[in-house]
């Protein structure tokens, strides 16, 4: 593996959940709007996060999942 995960089980969830969510709303309102665009851009990078379990942003700031659990 290439990474280390960095995002614990419950958020994962929760930023799949909202990935989907601005994704739905991006495709919904889809008609050239800057605020669908954003929130589908955000919606992908969510979910993706989640899927994966490895978020960049935290890995810069030294999140580490705790293994005590």
């Amino acid at each position: 593996m290439f990474y280390v995960k960095n995002v614990p089980n419950w958020e994962r969830v929760l930023r799949v959940i909202m990935g989907l969510m601005g994704l739905g709303y991006a495709g919904i309102n889809w008609d050239g709007s800057s605020l669908a665009v954003a929130m589908g851009l955000m919606g992908a990078m969510l979910a993706l996060t989640g899927m994966v379990g490895f978020c960049p942003m935290c890995a810069m700031v030294g999140r580490k999942l705790d293994k005590r659990h």
